[in-house]
């Protein structure tokens, strides 16, 4: 962590100095967040750094959240964490899911465990795939966001009534219903995002619908303390009985709470889940059903409910395709079954994608035409994951005593863990997406996926630490130049020449540059490296030497990622940590063109 570069300051670093907002408007803002999930506060979060920016964020809800209904954390999600600076205390108090069981009746009838794999294959994400009570999650966004310049907090007890768009610079209304005082209350924004649920009365405004159909399959889950004799029952496990039905065991935190997800009978036609009048007892029997002949005594129901799978998906995520000025994120725009573990991961994505965009249009840098690359782009994901969430339920469904469809169900299973564990993500070719001009030269590094982060050792101080976690969740852009073979970025080589070039092209306010070099980090002198390797930084202008890596001989990230060790590479990273473009070492031309679509 870094921090004393505006001066020495006591206390907290975590707390950043407070901004001059004595003259903010509430009823006016820049950005006005509905709906306090994880979409929500991650958009709160991430634009909660920028203290130029009046945000504001409503919910319906008294308070926030104390009990969740997500659970499963991708390991692209921990990533993100990491770039808001909390995923090492999700990973401590989090359950971290390591192995896989299946279980189905054997050629005698007795249901047995018919494989155990690993849950996330090698060097898939640095971080791991975590299980934690969704409303700990939003703790962690809530003291980010009360910690940053803007001391950004939820208003509560508003339920919206109604959006509009007119004309003006603050274009979007809302109309709220203040459920703590019976009074109405208005507030005009630049820009609105709908994180407001399944039911989002932002996507009525728009007028749009979630479209698809429901499997017409009811589920229960609940979350329950109880000792049993079933061995996997701390291990994440897929269980398909012959005749009961379909069970999936997710251990939950702190050692000893399980979340089953349990396969209840097929609704009739017309029928809803809430009309079959599911109980937690006929839970504990249907669970016990399936997991026969093991035991299971159930000692406390945490949390229990009963849902419908369906998949439905919006046709849109904005209002218009020039100059968009409302937007919906999350559950407003996409809903489908929860085993698969995606929900919470996709709806944090979906924000996290629009949030930097929104800050960059907003400070002037970017043109308004960015933001219809939010919908463009998370349109597509949500198509992906719908199909994958129709396919992972039916054949979870599939009994157990059918040897061949357990067979594709575990396939299935393995054949995904990239898409379950969220790294599978892709951009298509767009103004900030590139075609990968030198892609060939980092193989691994592929445009349009998130950064795949490596081993590094910083020069300056010899830590060793993921590369990928010098991406911050700051809302700038960054340009990685990893120097070819014999270059230390003296004068006269590629990587002094191009920080050369970097310098006079004035992006550095909006575009940091770190390089990773091939010698080992006892050999080289910081002091000689290019001013724009080591700049000033802060109100005293104390020297930066945080943007210098070198290679870690224990785990090589030039091999790791398919690197060219002769030629090097320049890779372009997006603020949601995209890779954006690969180029050559020496593609200045390439580097100025790319963002000149980029910037204003």
């Amino acid at each position: 962590m870094e921090y004393h570069q505006n001066g020495f300051r006591p206390g907290d670093p975590a707390i950043s100095p407070a901004a001059d907002i004595s003259d903010a408007c509430t009823d006016k803002v820049d950005v006005l967040i509905i709906g306090c999930g994880p979409a929500g506060l991650t958009l709160a979060a991430q634009l909660s750094a920028f203290a130029d920016i009046n945000t504001r964020i409503v919910d319906q809800k008294p308070g926030p959240l104390s009990v969740g209904q997500a659970d499963g954390i991708a390991c692209r999600s921990v990533e993100m964490f990491a770039a808001f600076g909390f995923a090492h205390q999700v990973v401590h108090e989090a359950y971290q899911v390591n192995e896989v069981a299946f279980w189905r009746p054997n050629n005698d009838g007795k249901l047995a465990r018919s494989n155990r794999i690993a849950d996330v294959e090698p060097d898939l994400s640095e971080m791991p795939h975590v299980i934690l009570n969704q409303a700990r999650v939003h703790d962690f966004y809530l003291d980010l966001m009360a910690n940053g310049p803007r001391r950004l907090v939820p208003d509560y007890n508003r339920q919206l009534l109604s959006v509009t768009r007119g004309d003006g610079d603050h274009p979007v209304t809302a109309r709220f219903a203040r459920l703590d005082s019976g009074t109405e209350e208005v507030v005009h924004a630049r820009y609105l995002v709908g994180c407001d649920g399944a039911r989002s009365t932002v996507r009525s405004s728009m007028g749009l619908s979630l479209k698809g159909a429901s499997a017409r399959q009811l589920w229960g889950v609940m979350d329950i303390l109880a000792v049993t004799d079933f061995p996997d029952i701390r291990l994440k496990a897929a269980i398909q009985s012959a005749e009961a039905g379909s069970l999936l065991i997710i251990p939950r935190e702190g050692g000893y709470m399980v979340r089953f997800y349990i396969e209840l009978d097929a609704l009739r036609d017309g029928e809803r889940a809430a009309d079959r009048g599911v109980t937690q007892e006929m839970l504990i029997d249907k669970a016990r059903a399936i997991l026969a002949p093991h035991t299971l005594n159930v000692r406390e129901v945490a949390w229990w409910s009963a849902y419908e799978i369906g998949q439905r998906l919006c046709d849109r995520f904005d209002d218009t395709d020039e100059d968009p000025r409302i937007f919906i994120a999350g559950d407003a725009c996409h809903t489908h079954s929860p085993k698969a573990g995606q929900g919470m991961n996709v709806s944090m994505a979906d924000a996290f994608n629009l949030g930097w965009k929104l800050a960059s249009v907003l400070r002037d840098q970017s043109a308004p035409s960015l933001l219809s690359t939010y919908g463009t782009e998370r349109h597509a994901v949500a198509r992906e994951l719908i199909d994958f969430d129709r396919d992972m339920a039916r054949l979870f469904s599939e009994r157990g005593k059918d040897k061949a469809a357990a067979d594709r169900f575990q396939a299935y299973f393995a054949r995904h863990a990239r898409f379950t564990a969220g790294v599978e993500t892709s951009y298509s070719a767009s103004q900030i997406v590139g075609r990968g001009a030198a892609q060939h030269h980092a193989t691994g590094l592929q445009v349009g996926k998130r950064f795949h982060s490596a081993p590094v050792i910083r020069l300056a101080d010899a830590k060793p630490m993921q590369l990928g976690h010098a991406l911050k969740a700051d809302g700038l852009w960054r340009i990685i130049a990893f120097a070819g073979r014999d270059d230390a970025g003296e004068p006269g080589k590629p990587m002094h020449a191009f920080c050369a070039a970097y310098d006079r092209s004035g992006l550095s306010d909006a575009v940091a540059l770190l390089a990773v070099f091939q010698a080992g980090h006892r050999t080289m002198d910081p002091m000689r490296l290019h001013p724009a390797l080591i700049p000033p930084k802060g109100a005293l202008d104390l020297t930066d030497f945080h943007r210098v890596f070198c290679v870690d001989p224990a785990a090589d990230i030039y091999a790791m990622r398919g690197i060219n060790r002769d030629h090097g590479v320049l890779l372009i990273i997006r603020p949601d940590q995209h890779v954006a473009e690969v180029l050559d070492l020496s593609d200045l031309n390439g580097v100025s063109g790319f963002f000149a679509k980029v910037f204003v």
